[in-house]
């Protein structure tokens, strides 16, 4: 049973709802703002990673500070480290055929940044599990676990108890504001489950994930979506994981042969409907492009089995899921509704998934339609009421080498300004980008033979299945351990600033909007 909030209280802001696709939101000043009414003093309170973020970040407002923000929006570009950004910055230039290196991105525009370390309570190198928590709950805690403090064990259902925590988005429930997530990787995936999850394993999406694991007496990530009991529940989940709200008899919508995994024959997507004649469940573009998001349905979209198409794929059949801008605006529109404001998590999923497969063209493509969601919410939103945050859970192990020359085409192979290929010791040549590990790394030749890297003289490194070269032979590329960026606009942006702990995002966001107390003496 999560911790009551002190004191809670319906705000009467005035809220002019967004037409779906058109002009930009225009806020209007709330009446005697009363945000300090709905504060919150969540259960996490204590824990020593929490505090020491809270006091850091109450610091840096300093005593006059007020919250502001009506609307939050938490962008988290999964794996979209500071190489990512240069490296998507010059392909979405060149793309669009301008110079690269001097293209600006629209989360480049925001007017504060900072760095954010990115370690979680156990490893130097963290994963999605831990970080997100870290954003949304304020905690540190174990990679791999969502939701909880570091006292939980991986994978021990028991020793969930006396580690939870409120996150953001229940704080935001319980006071009477709008909540949405949205994400191009399952909405059962780490980083949108942190908003609501409970698990001691990242890994329990469904009934059928416990495995081995002593999981008695937890609930799996999908269900714990729909039985959310945060306020009346999220007015929007978009992104993909079709599969694990429908059992295994139940024929997948799109595809032949393919059914739900859940073996306990709950039907959630049919939970999900029977909770209102107002819940919704869209799974096709049509089904999108169908829903009048400027109305009172609450949508559960689950637009693939697994996880959304990368955005070059979906580009190759554009009206059969949405794009990532798109689902931004319907959530946007939808929770726009709602006068007491509203908490939206967009993630873009997908980069870390390209990256982990050493394919900087898949990654780069995500990366710039993650942007296009930031150009779209800010153009939506006004910066006098609604905080945007832009930043990563962890970065990639992608490098950006070699001294090509200007406008040399980022996916390409290094040249300098005659045209000639730049070529390592080996004789051959190489890409500006490439990866410390993961596949495509030299593999050893003959009995005495040194190891050798692919020839790429005659390879088309641009196209979109290229992978590139790796250092460390592994089958997946892993994350990488330095601080990622933060962007931030609007109310509250000013506490960005410097090299920040990633739970400090959780205060900065909190005390902006109010939904949580800054800590007394």
């Amino acid at each position: 049973m999560r911790l009551l909030i002190l004191a809670a209280s319906a705000l009467t802001l005035s809220a002019c709802a967004t037409e779906f696709g058109l002009a930009p939101q225009t806020a209007s000043e709330p009446e005697a703002p009363t945000y300090q009414d709905r504060e919150a003093v969540p259960q996490q309170v204590g824990d020593a990673y929490y505090d020491k973020a809270a006091t850091a970040v109450s610091a840096r407002a300093g005593e006059t500070f007020a919250p502001r923000a009506r609307n939050v929006i938490l962008f988290i570009g999964d794996g979209m480290g500071i190489s990512t950004i240069t490296a998507a910055r010059i392909a979405a230039g060149q793309q669009r055929g301008l110079d690269g290196e001097s293209y600006e991105l629209a989360m480049e525009t925001l007017p504060y940044m900072a760095l954010s370390r990115t370690y979680s309570h156990d490893y130097q190198v963290a994963d999605s599990a831990s970080t997100a928590t870290a954003m949304v709950s304020g905690v540190k805690t174990r990679s791999r676990t969502l939701g909880l403090r570091a006292g939980v064990s991986f994978g021990d259902c028991a020793s969930q108890a006396g580690n939870e925590t409120d996150t953001l988005f229940e704080l935001a429930e319980r006071q009477g504001l709008a909540t949405g997530i949205v994400s191009t990787a399952r909405i059962t995936h780490a980083t949108p489950a942190a908003t609501y999850a409970e698990s001691a394993s990242r890994n329990w999406e469904n009934d059928k994930s416990f495995g081995s694991t002593n999981a008695e007496g937890c609930v799996d990530i999908a269900r714990q979506l729909v039985e959310w009991p945060a306020g009346d529940g999220f007015e929007v989940a978009m992104g993909g994981g079709r599969s694990q709200f429908g059992t295994r008899e139940m024929t997948d919508p799109e595809y032949d042969g393919r059914t739900g995994v859940r073996g306990d024959d709950l039907d959630l997507q049919a939970a999900w409907t029977a909770k209102s004649d107002s819940h919704n469940v869209i799974t096709d573009g049509a089904g999108f492009a169908a829903t009048d998001f400027d109305s009172d349905a609450r949508i559960l979209g689950l637009f693939e089995p697994s996880h959304m198409q990368f955005e070059l794929d979906r580009a190759d059949d554009p009206g059969s899921e949405p794009a990532l801008v798109d689902m931004t605006r319907a959530a946007i529109t939808r929770l726009s509704r709602n006068g007491n404001g509203y908490i939206l998590m967009i993630e873009g999923g997908r980069i870390d998934h390209a990256h982990h497969g050493t394919n900087a063209s898949r990654a780069l493509a995500d990366t710039d339609a993650f942007d296009q969601a930031v150009a779209a919410a800010l153009e939506m939103t006004d910066a006098a009421d609604t905080l945007i945050i832009v930043t990563a859970d962890h970065s990639h192990t992608l490098t950006i080498a070699g001294y090509p020359r200007r406008n040399n085409p980022i996916l390409g192979k290094v040249e300098v300004e005659n045209g000639d290929l730049t070529k390592g010791t080996d004789g051959l040549p190489y890409t500006t980008l490439g990866y410390a590990n993961g596949g495509g790394a030299c593999r050893p030749g003959a009995e005495g033979e040194p190891c050798r890297r692919e020839d790429l003289t005659e390879i088309d490194t641009t196209a979109k299945d290229y992978r590139q070269q790796a250092l460390v032979p592994l089958g997946s590329e892993t994350h990488a351990g330095e601080d990622v960026a933060i962007f931030a606009s609007g109310p509250g942006a000013e506490l960005v600033r410097g090299v920040m702990d990633q739970n400090e995002i959780f205060h900065v966001l909190g005390f902006a909007s109010g939904l949580v107390a800054r800590p007394t003496e």
